[in-house]
């Protein structure tokens, strides 16, 4: 096992496009790493650049204690887990198993060794005289991994290694990665660009944008308190609901944006330093479709947001209620490069709901809540998140720069505001 360590480590490409940018990581001895962004983020770039397979272009890369930027990568003391298992056709399971440590001239006694706990530790005992295309997807994802332990290396990296399975294969593959990390204990950097996987597989994740590290923290800390837009729409499913709010003292702390008013709670305020600062100028607000509830089935003392249900997805254990909001969807770079789809279905969504922004609330499956009908909400309003529309990072987060000193946006009177706090 072995800590990996980058340092201000950059890949620039032809053309000066920088696919890492200065990009700085302590991954611990013994830990579950994710790396997580959206296509073109520096992720498999990244994973590649420890392995040896991309050449760094600025900074150093340490595996244990040695600094391996010159290192080619047999010598890394790595084991690499591919999207596409790149197993050998003509050989077996077991020959596939042994087939590295046999170039390595490990001793035949050492070999059957690991390649029998391999085989033990991941159900393939019975597969061992079988060949690839005679196994199921999962198996071979398994023989896979398999070949990756027996090298017993200091660190695993793998690069969407469960992409290619069914959702259903995914979801018990991820349960068998979790448990193999427990016995193994090895450093292990993973790379995916489903959120999910990384918020149940990582014990801290990686998020990435354009080649530069957004924020890396537990999965749990991610969810609650994104550094930034970016890191707040990408991490969540659904994805977080935004709109442009105003903060306001009338009767008290409040936040209004499309005919509502939610009461700030005093903690919130002294949680997060600096937002007090923002009372009369135009933020972003952020609340998750988990925040809301049916209010007949909620907590009495949320604050209460009147809908109108456009669609209902009934999940079995939750209901998901897809409802507008009387303001338009708010434009910016983080929210788009976060979002999932192309620019021009975000415009056919845009264009359908008449300007107005499609929120996402995640309700009991014991709610009532039907397509068409009103609805009345319920808003956990100790969970709102603020964000700065010029710097787009978050309010009083600890990791965020301070934004206090921004230059305030131009105030405009709104409508009036129903009162639901």
């Amino acid at each position: 096992m072995a800590q990996i360590v980058l340092d201000h480590v950059e890949k620039v490409y032809q053309g000066n496009v920088k696919a890492i940018d200065d990009l700085s990581l302590d991954v611990k001895d013994g830990e579950f790493m994710v790396l997580v962004g959206p296509s073109g983020s520096g992720k498999s770039t990244a994973l590649r650049a420890i392995a040896g397979l991309e050449e760094i272009t600025g900074g150093t890369i340490q595996i244990g204690s040695r600094v391996v930027n010159d290192l080619p990568p047999k010598d890394r003391d790595i084991a690499m887990v591919f999207q596409n298992y790149a197993l050998y056709p003509h050989m077996t399971v077991e020959d596939n198993l042994a087939f590295g440590l046999k170039l390595r001239k490990t001793p035949k006694d050492e070999i059957r060794r690991r390649v029998g706990d391999a085989a033990k530790m991941l159900g393939l005992e019975q597969y061992l005289s079988r060949k690839p295309s005679q196994l199921s997807g999962g198996q071979r994802q398994r023989v896979a991994m398999g070949r990756a332990i027996v090298r017993e290396p200091q660190a695993f990296l793998m690069d969407e290694p469960l992409s290619n399975l069914d959702a259903k294969l995914r979801v018990s593959m991820r349960a068998s990665l979790n448990q193999l990390h427990e016995r193994l204990g090895v450093t292990t950097v993973y790379v995916t660009h489903d959120q999910v996987e990384a918020m149940t597989l990582g014990h801290r994740v990686c998020v990435l944008r354009d080649g530069k590290l957004q924020q890396v923290d537990t999965p749990q800390t991610l969810f609650d308190s994104p550094v930034n837009l970016f890191v707040a729409g990408f991490i969540g499913s659904p994805a977080m609901n935004f709109v442009t709010a105003e903060l306001v003292r009338d009767d008290g702390p409040a936040v209004t944006f499309a005919g509502y008013r939610f009461a700030v709670p005093a903690e919130v305020l002294e949680n997060k330093p600096g937002l007090s600062d923002y009372f009369g100028r135009k933020i972003i607000l952020g609340i998750r479709p988990s925040d809301f509830e049916d209010a007949s089935l909620g907590d009495g003392r949320w604050a209460r947001m009147p809908a109108t249900a456009e669609v209902t997805e009934e999940l079995g254990s939750e209901i998901h209620v897809i409802f507008t909001i009387d303001a338009p969807p708010v434009e910016h770079a983080s929210i788009t490069d976060a979002a999932a789809g192309s620019e021009e279905e975000e415009e056919t969504v845009a264009a359908l709901v008449g300007g107005k922004s499609l929120w996402t609330a995640r309700v009991s499956a014991r709610s009532r809540v039907r397509p068409g009908q009103p609805v009345e909400l319920g808003v956990d309003t100790n969970n709102l998140q603020f964000f700065d529309p010029d710097t787009s990072l978050s309010i009083g987060h600890p990791q965020a720069s301070p934004t206090a000193s921004a230059a305030p946006a131009t105030v405009t009177d709104t409508e009036d505001v129903k009162d639901t706090a």
